[in-house]
């Protein structure tokens, strides 16, 4: 993979959250398809926020496909390529929240797939690029306002 994660990570404008920012660790991996980080320290202003611990994680993994899909060939007769399988790639952070005072955390998932058609990657680099670029441009311009959307479930 050629995605490294590299600390510290500067975390995008949050609703109370000051500049924030997360030290990370490398972590071990769910599988030999995944690299895992965890957050050991935070700067900028985040009260209460919490650092991974055993009982309440705050990682992030990167995965890609155990098996890598190619495209079919078409069928002879229309050209066509019936069921074009997908590659997922995801993303995933995992953070422990406490539902209510008093009681244990329970870990929520923070997750992006990235389901891209099988034989794209040879043919169509540049809008896989596009597509990325966009998608990650709009979650950090939206970030404060997807963070407000999970917490008053106001869009």
């Amino acid at each position: 993979m050629t995605i490294n994660v590299t600390s510290p990570v500067t975390g995008s404008a949050q609703t109370g959250l000051t500049t924030p920012g997360y030290t990370l660790v490398s972590d071990t991996p769910p599988n030999a398809q995944s690299k895992q980080w965890a957050v050991t320290g935070l700067t900028g202003t985040q009260t209460n926020v919490d650092v991974h611990s055993a009982s309440k994680p705050f990682t992030i993994t990167v995965s890609r496909p155990a098996n890598i899909r190619v495209a079919q060939l078409p069928n002879p007769v229309t050209g066509v390529i019936g069921n074009v399988p997908r590659n997922v790639y995801t993303v995933k952070v995992r953070k422990g929240l406490t539902p209510a005072t008093g009681q244990n955390p329970q870990i929520s998932v923070f997750g992006v797939d990235f389901s891209v058609v099988a034989g794209a990657d040879l043919v169509d680099a540049e809008d896989i690029r596009a597509a990325v670029s966009l998608l990650i441009g709009a979650l950090n311009q939206q970030s404060a306002g997807i963070g407000d959307t999970l917490v008053s479930a106001l869009l």
